[in-house]
């Protein structure tokens, strides 16, 4: 590991003060985050309106699973995320391009053995998970074809998750748009069977979403060559594209432990999937619903926790370490106005954004409640990713982890356990504000009374 020395700030400014610079990255990541929420939620309103219940339901059993199989992306992403920010704030582009090239050479061949292994094994899958009889057999055809297209949706998360490093945050805001707009042609297109498509059910929204992976990447791929952008698919990338054990091993570093808070959350949805799966289809249908509009809070707060991981690890590349206390706190104020903000207007209009999902009347009554036990504590849940992301930034990542996982397996599950056998369904949704508080605590105090009086070095 490399020692920074710690510049002059007076001989180096930001072009821009700190609030506008993590406005600029932010807003468009948020935007591409959204967007990225809506291909899923367009795909559920068709489903929920144009066929029904059951067929939403069908899609909802699958979306733990789904999460599941993306979790070790989320963490190589994360894990090169934060390399090649701190290669950029240095001034390095051949370092920028073999991070890179060592990340995208496993996530594709990770990709590949999702594909095939989860394509096998399908029904086992949503069987152990308890996923009612009356939906399977939609959902293994569903399951199948999201399972085919892994690799292509691996390499789109894991380009998006890179450009951060650099700082572009539009381009994948310009990618998850081209890629919402062919979502919304294809996907009612296939459920109606319109221009002599054939018409394939909850299947629809599966093959919809092959057809926008396909569109955007081939987009992305002419898009990034012509810009001349420092991660463009050119002759020195391709020349990157192996893997290089020292870079594997420091991007392992933040990755793993990244990637397995990720398989462990995953893991503790399917359970929580399993407990909500008892009460029927209908409340299977609720919990898909209130994802839905839960994720267009989560995934604000979490674009507030990259953007701060990003920015302090370009600091720290660039050695402006003392930058790091005043990005926690811009991404803190960030996190109080955005996710507090959106908060506030899902509750203010939780019946007719469920209305969008839901034409059944008792299940819109359940749904709505459940979002209003659980939305006020992503807030919450924003305070501790925010925390988390600024000690990600400077390569500490096995604590926070801990931590976070700690109150995923020992706070949220049992309790959702305990209290679904004691007030019924509600239980569930109580425990995710439980494990929030928790987090929020426990990271805060591995902050400040360790993290805080640690050296900060470079990872490469």
């Amino acid at each position: 590991m490399t020692e920074i020395k710690t510049i002059d700030e007076t001989a180096i400014r930001p072009p821009r003060p700190l609030w506008v610079r993590f406005l600029f990255f932010l807003g468009p990541m948020m935007g591409g985050n959204i967007l990225q929420a809506m291909s899923g939620t367009v795909n559920s309103v068709y489903l929920g309106q144009m066929i029904g219940v059951d067929a939403l339901a069908a899609v909802s059993a699958f979306f733990p699973i789904l999460f599941f199989f993306i979790s070790f992306v989320i963490g190589l992403g994360a894990g090169s995320s934060v390399l090649i920010g701190q290669a950029y704030g240095a001034k390095e582009p051949e370092r920028v391009k073999a991070v890179a090239g060592t990340t995208l050479t496993v996530t594709l061949i990770g990709g590949i053995v999702v594909a095939v292994l989860g394509s096998i094994f399908v029904r086992e899958i949503l069987t152990a998970v308890g996923t009612p009889a009356a939906i399977l057999e939609e959902a293994i055809a569903y399951a199948r074809i999201m399972l085919i297209a892994m690799p292509l949706f691996f390499g789109l998360l894991l380009m998006t998750s890179m450009m951060r490093g650099v700082g572009d945050t539009l381009t994948a805001l310009y990618t998850f748009l081209i890629a919402n707009v062919i979502g919304l042609l294809v996907t009612p297109a296939l459920i109606r069977g319109w221009l002599g498509l054939p018409r394939l059910g909850a299947s629809s929204a599966a093959w919809g979403s092959l057809v926008s992976l396909l569109v955007a990447l081939t987009w992305l791929f002419f898009y990034l060559r012509a810009r001349k952008h420092p991660l463009a698919p050119d002759a020195e990338l391709f020349r990157h594209l192996r893997i290089d054990p020292k870079l594997l091993f420091r991007i392992l570093q933040i990755g793993v432990p990244t990637g397995l808070q990720v398989v462990l959350l995953s893991i503790a949805e399917v359970a929580v999937l399993s407990f909500v799966n008892a009460f029927g289809p209908d409340a299977t249908a609720a919990y898909g619903t209130v994802n839905q509009i839960v994720s267009y809070v989560q995934f604000p707060a979490i674009s507030i926790a990259i953007t701060v991981s990003i920015l302090g690890a370009q600091a720290i590349g660039a050695g402006r370490t003392s930058q790091l206390s005043r990005i926690t706190l811009t991404g803190i104020a960030y996190n109080l106005v955005v996710t507090g903000g959106l908060v506030l207007l899902a509750y203010l209009f939780s019946r007719t954004m469920i209305g969008f999902f839901i034409t059944s009347a008792p299940v819109l009554e359940l749904a709505e409640r459940l979002l209003h036990i659980t939305l006020w504590s992503y807030v919450v849940f924003g305070m501790a990713g925010t925390i988390s992301g600024i000690m990600r930034a400077s390569g500490t990542v096995l604590w926070p982890t801990a931590i976070s996982i700690f109150c995923v397996l020992a706070v949220e599950v049992p309790v959702a356990w305990f209290l679904a056998g004691r007030i019924g369904i509600d239980g569930i949704w109580i425990a995710y504000p439980v494990a929030f508080v928790a987090m929020l605590v426990l990271q805060s105090a591995y902050y400040w009374f360790v993290w805080r009086k640690k050296r900060i070095t470079r990872l490469i």
